[in-house]
């Protein structure tokens, strides 16, 4: 098997969860997970399998789309509703407007707070870990991207958002900013991924597989989750050298990191550019066996 399962995670579970319920069903063919969803959080879930997990790293750097729902008044130290949540002194209810103009300033570059309740690892261990043994966490702000953010609804205290944003991005810890902005302190209470690439939540398949077969039917082609690489077709004489391990001259390449596919989309290999040259090396080939 080699290829992506777009699965629709239901709130509750893990992500760890819904990669258990595959790896026991295709046991002991490789799988894992590209960009982890909270229990609180619902939709796209990526799950590669058996040779496609070489291509998780990739995957993470995809840009996704989020549908949040904030509650204004409120704050929380995990900054969701799963928290312990305190009460925020509002002096006054912000306006459509005021919440329009301050949501349209999260659009763009900008550098973010990671939550102290998240997966990131200090000194070897989980910040959650740490949080909740009441140890001190510091993390490091990180720069992210929002591409585009839109109000879908408001009716104080329950505010709607669109996010596309970069990966990394935290979308409770952007309600939380936008809570401080607007004076009012802000909780996630709902999540739900709605994608990531070119993977729609639309066409997301539940976690229910009973055998291998219903699990290589749902796969989809691992090129829809790296929409935003630049593909090379491949001819047959390029294929022939990159399957032994040679490398290629192609003048026509813009970027550092190229995706080598076939004539009928396949994806066969990963290069990359040798120095600032224009050759170009294989470092992960999937070319049939």
């Amino acid at each position: 098997m080699f290829g992506i399962l777009n699965i629709n995670k239901p709130a509750g579970v893990t992500s760890r969860d819904i990669v258990n319920i595959v790896q026991r069903v295709i046991r002991p063919m490789k799988t894992g997970h590209a960009g982890t969803l909270d229990p609180l959080a619902t939709g796209v879930l990526l799950v590669p399998v058996g040779r496609a997990t070489r291509l998780t790293e990739y995957i993470h750097k995809a840009s996704k789309t989020y549908v949040a729902r904030f509650e204004l008044g409120k704050t929380s130290d995990t900054e969701d509703s799963e928290g312990l949540v305190t009460p925020y002194a509002v002096a006054a209810e912000p306006t459509s407007e005021q919440v329009q103009n301050v949501v349209d300033g999260f659009q763009g570059k900008q550098w973010q707070q990671p939550p102290v309740y998240s997966a990131l690892r200090v000194n070897g261990k989980r910040a959650y870990q740490l949080a909740r043994e009441g140890k001190p966490v510091e993390l490091k702000r990180r720069e992210i991207e929002v591409f585009h953010i839109q109000v879908l609804s408001f009716s104080y205290p329950q505010l709607t958002v669109e996010v596309n944003c970069s990966s990394g991005t935290y979308i409770r810890s952007l309600g939380r900013d936008i809570g401080e902005r607007l004076q009012t302190g802000a909780i996630m209470t709902k999540l739900a991924r709605t994608a990531i690439g070119d993977l729609q939540l639309q066409h997301a398949v539940a976690p229910e597989f009973s055998s291998p077969a219903d699990v290589e039917a749902a796969l989809v082609n691992p090129l829809r989750a790296l929409a935003g690489f630049e593909q090379l077709v491949l001819t047959d004489l390029q294929q022939q050298e990159l399957m032994h391990g040679r490398r290629i001259t192609v003048p026509a390449v813009v970027d550092s990191l190229v995706l080598g596919v076939s004539s009928d989309d396949e994806l066969l290999t990963v290069l990359q550019r040798v120095d600032e040259s224009d050759h170009f090396k294989p470092i992960k080939n999937f070319f049939p066996s």
